[in-house]
């Protein structure tokens, strides 16, 4: 039995020992039995990944010792079950952020937590990743956050991304497409190159994120009846209209709505919801305001906002774009994140907050 194991087992063995509240699990490789205390369900070894799931699950019936703390797969390793404070709007969840570490995706990361959510932060940038999951671990709250390093263009990496939330948390609940990258310009601009990385990562990437995320929520939710999950993709008002002088991130973005409602019809008879946050532009984020390569320097470069001379007439011509008058902020997207998660009959939309510029129709 191998770390790969951790997705084809873990998931579902987190619903066959959850009763009226959803347990988080943590898997150790530690094979020595004395170290176990309080608990202790033994199950046999087993190569087989579903006789695996069906030795447990005849463990379980036999139980009748009291409260489980302990699960020893013997010749595999052992987990440990805990019940999740069930306090705050997504209490008990599993949530993995891609792009985490910064931006959109730091904001994200920082409201889930706050309201009870166990989170992995994915994310290449290794130090600020880190860095944030210390600062979120350090508030004494009892869920917790986990940084894994993940480049979401490569299958491998995202795969890998999986199995270390389910060795983790012991299963997934809620999967944000949010890594990705815009570099501006014009078709006199746009080198290959520079097209076929953007929409490796915002197109393609998102695809590979609802391939592995989709497989580890297909078993979890197979296990409970009515438990419903969700792979919610950060798109942007360029998906919902074209960008001048930006197209190939408003191609890879209409894209991936076309993406998430396929997805929806595919996965909603597997309880998996999929749906898009459209936001508007977060200007106080890195991604606009960097200093030499933020949007607002780009989009001067390449001449996007006719007569602009500085940075500062870039920003005040987008900001009076908005009727709300204002750049979108990492709650606005939170509390849309909210809405898709907490609903049970919502699948396949594409959700704008854009204080007015983009409408439903």
């Amino acid at each position: 039995m191998t770390k790969k194991k951790y997705s084809a087992v873990l998931p579902a063995v987190r619903m066959l020992v959850s009763d009226d509240q959803v347990r988080i699990l943590t898997f150790c490789a530690d094979k020595d039995e004395k170290a176990l205390s309080g608990e202790v369900l033994n199950v046999e070894e087993k190569e087989d990944a579903g006789e695996l799931i069906q030795a447990c699950k005849d463990a379980l019936a036999q139980w009748g010792k009291g409260s489980l703390e302990w699960i020893n797969f013997k010749g595999w390793g052992k987990v440990k079950l805990s019940i999740p404070e069930n306090r705050g709007r997504v209490a008990g969840k599993i949530a993995v952020v891609t792009g985490g570490a910064q931006g959109f995706g730091g904001g994200i990361v920082d409201f889930l937590f706050q309201e009870g959510a166990y989170v992995i932060i994915a994310d290449l940038n290794e130090e600020k990743g880190k860095e944030k999951a210390n600062l979120l671990n350090q508030q004494g709250r009892t869920n917790r956050a986990f940084f894994v390093k993940a480049d979401v263009s490569k299958a491998d990496s995202v795969s890998e991304l999986i199995e270390e939330t389910v060795r983790e948390f012991g299963g997934l609940d809620v999967f944000i497409s949010n890594a990705g990258i815009l570099k501006a310009g014009g078709l006199d601009e746009m080198t290959p190159e520079i097209f076929e990385l953007m929409t490796k990562v915002n197109y393609t990437g998102y695809f590979l994120c609802a391939k592995y995320a989709s497989a580890a929520m297909k078993l979890q939710n197979s296990y409970r009846k009515g438990y419903y999950t969700d792979i919610i993709q950060i798109n942007s008002k360029s998906g919902l209209k074209g960008s001048n002088k930006n197209f190939t991130y408003a191609g890879g973005k209409f894209g991936g709505i076309g993406l998430t409602e396929s997805f929806a019809l595919e996965l909603m008879p597997s309880a998996i919801k999929v749906n898009s946050i459209c936001p508007g532009n977060f200007f106080d984020g890195p991604l606009w305001n960097d200093p030499n390569n933020g949007l607002f320097v780009q989009y001067l470069k390449a001449g996007k906002v006719p007569g602009a001379k500085t940075v500062a007439d870039v920003k005040s011509y987008y900001e009076a774009q908005v009727p709300a008058g204002r750049g979108c902020t990492p709650l606005d997207v939170v509390r849309a994140i909210y809405y898709v998660i907490e609903q049970e009959y919502e699948t396949g939309q594409a959700v704008p907050v854009t204080g007015g510029q983009n409408m439903l129709k």
